[in-house]
């Protein structure tokens, strides 16, 4: 759209000469050329005058009259035509083959161009804007485009990752309950907390199993002496058969692991 007093200047001119050019029309009312004269005659409070296009590409019509009649670098008319096709995605529309090279062949620019701007497209769409007004240029809003990119490449393999090693965590993130690197904080205090309680674990079970079953055809039993109880471990009748219990799901247990 042109500037505030671009637009006063054209409504003023069609006020006092009349609208030369009609406002072009696809086959559902869309506005394909004319959007300034449009406004224009709005603020003029002139009728506008309207046309239809009935040829087969209507989003290739409107980019090509409109780039054409710019002064336009190669690089504005690139982000133009990147704008242009991923304006008509979000809008449902199919604007013929929306391949790069059919953009190339369609702007009268390189494929590198148009590759460029899309990624900017992309990944730094509020840069669009400023490349298609001349404010910047497209290599310089490319680089951050690329930077946003590998950022964004870098999130979403990190993403990956923790949804292998903690669905859970994962899910909280996609859903907004936590940050991406708070995540991995809480990721890492689980997995230390995993690593202590296995060496609690294993040393528990290296304290207590060998030596029962070093104590097997001894006297050990019958040795008992209760002045020598260590406080809260005394030993009785129940307590051994808990105690065969557990060795017994632990025996199950161990298969089990084995087994896996």
């Amino acid at each position: 759209m042109l500037d505030d007093e671009e637009l006063l200047a054209l409504a003023e001119d069609i006020k006092a000469n009349g609208q030369f050019h009609p406002v072009m029309l696809d086959g559902s009312g869309r506005v394909l050329d004319g959007r300034n004269r449009l406004k224009a005659c709005e603020i003029a409070g002139v009728e506008p005058k309207f046309a239809s296009y009935d040829g087969p590409d209507p989003d290739a019509f409107a980019l090509s009259v409109n780039i054409r009649r710019r002064n336009l670098t190669k690089g504005q008319i690139a982000m133009v035509a990147a704008k242009s096709c991923s304006t008509a995605e979000q809008g449902g529309r199919s604007p013929g083959e929306l391949s790069a090279r059919s953009l190339s062949e369609r702007a009268g620019v390189s494929l590198g161009r148009i590759g460029q701007a899309m990624t900017v497209v992309r990944h730094a769409p509020d840069l669009v804007d400023r490349v298609i007004s001349g404010a910047l240029g497209l290599d310089e809003a490319y680089k951050t485009a690329r930077e946003a990119k590998a950022q964004a490449d870098s999130v979403e393999n990190q993403l990956a990752r923790l949804r292998t090693e903690d669905p859970e965590l994962a899910d909280k993130v996609v859903e907004g309950e936590l940050g991406l690197a708070a995540a991995w904080t809480e990721r890492k205090e689980r997995a230390e907390e995993e690593v202590r309680r296995r060496r609690v674990a294993t040393t528990f079970l290296c304290e207590v199993v060998p030596p029962l079953a070093q104590a097997r055809g001894t006297d050990t039993v019958s040795l008992y002496d209760e002045q020598f109880t260590l406080v809260g471990r005394a030993v009785t009748g129940e307590v051994i058969e808990q105690a065969m219990a557990a060795l017994a799901e632990m025996a199950q247990a161990w298969r089990e692991r084995e087994a896996a």
